[in-house]
């Protein structure tokens, strides 16, 4: 029976199995820190960036629920996706969007 325990070194924890002490390194994933966008780009631009990161949140929740492929990802399981993820549901060119880049993934 394996036994965990805690170090006071956030970096290093040490795991017990059996009498045999291992480390292993604990990694910290922090949210990326968001930058404002470029001023002065036509608003097409604001628009087609919003919608590409809309695509790609859409598409690794996908992803992570077991759609693999771009048949499975019909509009209503994106759109559902979207609701449950906490997103606005997207439209017929953002689904569209998704599958593209569902497809990149599987090659």
């Amino acid at each position: 029976m394996a036994v965990a325990t805690l170090s006071t070194n956030p970096a290093v924890a040490k795991r017990t199995t059996y009498g045999k002490a291992a480390a292993r390194r604990v990694v910290r994933r922090t949210p990326m820190v968001k930058k404002s966008l470029p001023a002065g780009l036509p608003r097409e631009w604001y628009e087609a960036h919003n919608r590409r990161l809309k695509a790609m949140r859409l598409a690794i929740a996908l992803l992570d629920g077991g759609v693999y492929t771009p048949e499975r990802a019909r509009n209503r399981t994106i759109r559902t996706t979207a609701a449950r993820i906490g997103v606005h549901p997207p439209s017929n060119t953002t689904c569209r969007l998704v599958r593209s880049l569902i497809i990149e993934n599987a090659r």
